[in-house]
């Protein structure tokens, strides 16, 4: 019952969460109030490492959370259950890709849906900080990175890795 109900949850994650890996983490704050597989401390420490690890935000995620509650068949099952929307809908697209590409009807449809993941990707930023931001030092930390985020262009994994060192050397 557990890869089923895993599959269903992982399954309308990947149908709704529109716009990338991101997006999937207001729904995972669902799944750890609905059913405990995971806490948010866990959630949160999934995100720093599929942000540092290759392979998309949600797929880590889902895998790591299939395999907290059920082992390695628990992470294939929540796995295939994110991904198979994906190839469904684009394998759907392709089919038909000349006839919708052009559709004013369909643009006008999606979007709106553009606003309602921004709000869902925000929404989940500021839970998250409420978990990493925990006293004025985590919080002088966070205003650091994202001051020199904004005049120092760099990857991803450059503000992990410093933000790792500091927390180090703070002893965070």
């Amino acid at each position: 019952m557990i890869y089923l109900t895993l599959f269903y949850s992982f399954f309308l994650i990947g149908l709704f969460a529109i716009g990338g890996g991101a997006a999937t983490i207001p729904f995972l704050f669902d799944l750890i109030r609905k059913y405990h597989w995971f806490t948010a401390s866990d959630l949160t420490n999934m995100i720093a490492v599929s942000e540092a690890t290759p392979g998309p935000l949600g797929v880590n995620m889902a895998t790591f959370a299939g395999f907290e509650t059920a082992g390695i068949l628990g992470g294939i099952t929540a796995t295939f259950g994110l991904v198979l929307p994906s190839v469904i809908i684009v394998v759907t697209i392709c089919k038909f890709i000349n006839k919708f590409a052009c559709d004013e009807a369909l643009h006008r449809l999606l979007k709106p849906v553009q606003p309602a993941v921004v709000a869902l990707i925000l929404n989940a930023a500021f839970k998250i900080a409420t978990i990493g931001i925990k006293d004025l030092l985590t919080f002088g930390v966070f205003c650091f990175i994202l001051l020199f985020m904004r005049y120092y262009k760099a990857g991803s994994i450059f503000y992990i890795v410093l933000s790792g060192v500091i927390g180090f050397a703070l002893k965070l």
